[in-house]
């Protein structure tokens, strides 16, 4: 990953349903400097401070499937591949909402 990448990603994701307001999740990577990047009007970027990993959606994604993932074996790598993409494609939207729905953001949106 780097800054091109991520840049153009935010650039897609603005393109996609362009009337909705995206609000993405974003930590101190490197590749998410915004310095001289232009961000679409439709994005909001939220930067949650170091060391947060329970305020980031992906940690929180990722936690979820290592607890599935732990105590399997594999005889190769493409096999774990295979158990990683079938296992994310069979994750529903209602899972990966109840996953990263955290209360740290409701609370704050509530509260204003």
């Amino acid at each position: 990953m780097n800054k091109e990448i991520f840049h153009n990603y935010l650039k897609q994701l603005s393109e996609h349903k362009p009337c909705e307001l995206k609000i993405v999740v974003i930590d101190n990577a490197g590749f998410h400097s915004t310095k001289d990047m232009l961000i679409p009007d439709n994005i909001k970027l939220l930067r949650i401070p170091p060391y947060t990993p329970e305020l980031n959606p992906c940690e929180q994604v990722w936690a979820y499937i290592k607890k599935r993932f732990k105590n399997k074996t594999y005889k190769n790598l493409e096999d774990l591949k295979d158990w990683l993409k079938q296992f994310v494609d069979s994750m529903s939207q209602e899972t990966i909402k109840s996953i990263v729905g955290n209360h740290h953001y409701l609370n704050a949106f509530y509260a204003k």
